[in-house]
């Protein structure tokens, strides 16, 4: 039997076991924490912050997707604070690669776009970085556009623990970082890859989406997938 243990979430004590995450347990308790990198079924990584919550007696803000909770732990999910730098996180990412929403086969079923919306991030304070960034229609089915990718590394998660593929990976670091299939190949000539479409249907974004579909056209089918993770044994 799991240790059964107690926290408080913004004020309400909610039941929890020992292993979960702050962010399982808000789920399971309804309690809201935005996430762009997250999915049920795959393993957390972090890489996005914004589910970035209070935990009394931490000076710092801590990643709720990543961090084990312990009993007696008291959390803040939602503050000025959190709003605040929340808003920075999905500021930088939008100016850090070149996300054109008008022109975007997502557009209107973006999650980046959508998240913006619900956190009310209407401009960006920061420089655009408008990097020059390669769009790749080498594979018969699909397209990777790293203009609009943000770098949540979904693909890269789907497909090494649910297909079990192992095609994408993260090359370059910080701003120059990539996502890269087959050691950095063109994604048509990516031996390992199945055709099975599950980082296409993932991605919060326009950056990996299937072929004939224009501007709005794209709606992704993320919910079949991360219910095939979650039945082969994946995190909840």
């Amino acid at each position: 039997m799991p240790d059964k243990i107690s926290i408080r979430i913004d004020g309400e004590y909610v039941p929890a076991e020992k292993g979960q995450t702050i962010l399982e347990v808000a789920r399971a308790a309804n309690k809201y924490i935005p996430t762009l990198c997250w999915l049920p079924g795959i393993s957390s990584v972090g890489a996005c912050r914004l589910c970035i919550v209070e935990v009394s007696g931490i000076n710092r803000l801590v990643p709720a997707c990543t961090t084990p909770v312990q009993d007696g732990m008291s959390v803040t999910t939602n503050s000025e604070r959190l709003a605040h730098y929340r808003r920075i996180a999905l500021e930088f990412l939008f100016s850090e690669r070149n996300h054109q929403c008008a022109v975007c086969v997502s557009n209107n079923h973006c999650e980046l776009q959508a998240m913006a919306q619900r956190l009310g991030v209407t401009s960006v304070r920061y420089p655009y970085s408008f990097p020059k960034l390669p769009v790749d229609v080498s594979h018969p089915r699909y397209v990777l556009d790293h203009n609009r990718c943000i770098l949540c590394t979904r693909c890269v998660r789907i497909c090494a623990e649910v297909e079990g593929a192992h095609v994408w990976d993260v090359c370059g670091r910080g701003i120059r970082s990539l996502v890269v299939s087959d050691m950095n190949a063109p994604w048509g000539q990516a031996r390992g890859c199945t055709n099975c479409g599950k980082c296409v249907q993932v991605c919060p974004t326009g950056a990996l989406a299937e072929k004939g579909f224009s501007v709005e056209e794209m709606v992704k089918q993320d919910r079949k997938v991360t219910r095939l993770a979650v039945h082969r044994g994946g995190h909840v």
